[in-house]
């Protein structure tokens, strides 16, 4: 049976709007989830940003990302992306370099120790997304994919 999240709290004064409901579900949904994938990617020595920034590069390719460019693709907004490359970097998952056209530009590429790293969490990150929304089925989720989209879109 699917709780409320009214019910799951245990709040005894309903929410002064639908809206504030949906937010404050929306925002226990993403830090169950963000907990629980995190706590699967312990082992590995990651936290899920430093994975989420991993994912990015990878899919730069060899042409790779500025610090800023990163950041802009963030899920979650990261104040020192600068920082969290300086960690990967010391891990040997990515290494910077700077441009010989512009002298200014960092770019951060990923490395093999990182794709390496990426492709034996492939399998199990997509597992842990299975096992964790796989129940609701392809029509609900792409539902819920374009509710969510949705609900990014800059107000009117």
């Amino acid at each position: 049976m699917v709780k409320s999240v009214q019910a799951e709290i245990q709040q005894t004064k309903p929410f002064g709007t639908l809206e504030d409901e949906v937010v404050v579900s929306l925002q226990r949904t993403a830090d169950q989830l963000h907990g629980r994938f995190s706590d699967m990617l312990k082992p590995h020595g990651l936290s899920p940003t430093q994975y989420n920034a991993l994912r990015i590069l990878r899919g730069a390719g060899d042409a790779g990302w500025a610090c800023s460019e990163i950041a802009e693709r963030m899920i979650k907004r990261d104040p020192d992306v600068t920082r969290l490359v300086d960690r990967l970097e010391r891990r040997g998952l990515v290494a910077r370099s700077r441009e010989a056209s512009d002298r200014r530009v960092i770019t951060t590429r990923i490395t093999p120790a990182g794709l390496e790293l990426l492709g034996a969490l492939d399998r199990p990150t997509e597992e842990f997304n299975r096992r964790l929304l796989g129940h609701l089925g392809e029509q609900q989720l792409r539902i819920l994919i374009k509710l969510l989209a949705s609900a990014r879109e800059p107000e009117q």
